[in-house]
């Protein structure tokens, strides 16, 4: 357990990423490496989970429709890939784990947008 924990302490956390919670849209751009070219893609979608906290292992999961299909993929906050997030559009979710979408189609698959107060 000790050696999990010295592991740990050595990584380095990786720049400042935005605050986004399951059911927030959000745009990842995640660099490709095609043989020895390198470009960064986009893929935006809906967070429909965030897993480990704030550790090194913490993972979150982006869910796109794409031609009428269900795309997922799993992204680690502390992954060197990863460019830039945009936090597209807040979400008004009553659930921490979003796998009811899987579910849904069309119109019954939106989320409502949460309004986020600001102070003049």
């Amino acid at each position: 357990m000790d050696l999990i924990n010295y592991v740990h302490s050595q990584m380095e956390t990786k720049q400042e990423l935005p605050n986004f919670r399951a059911g927030d849209n959000v745009t990842v751009y995640y660099k490709i490496k095609e043989g020895s070219k390198e470009r960064v893609q986009p893929f935006k979608g809906n967070v429909i989970q965030v897993k480990g906290g704030s550790g090194p292992t913490a993972t979150f999961t982006v869910r796109k429709m794409s031609n009428g299909i269900g795309v997922e993929r799993v992204f680690p906050f502390n992954s060197p890939n990863i460019e830039k997030i945009e936090v597209n559009k807040r979400g008004k979710v009553r659930r921490a784990r979003l796998f009811y979408l899987r579910a849904l189609t069309g119109k019954k698959a939106r989320i409502k947008e949460r309004r986020v107060l600001t102070k003049k």
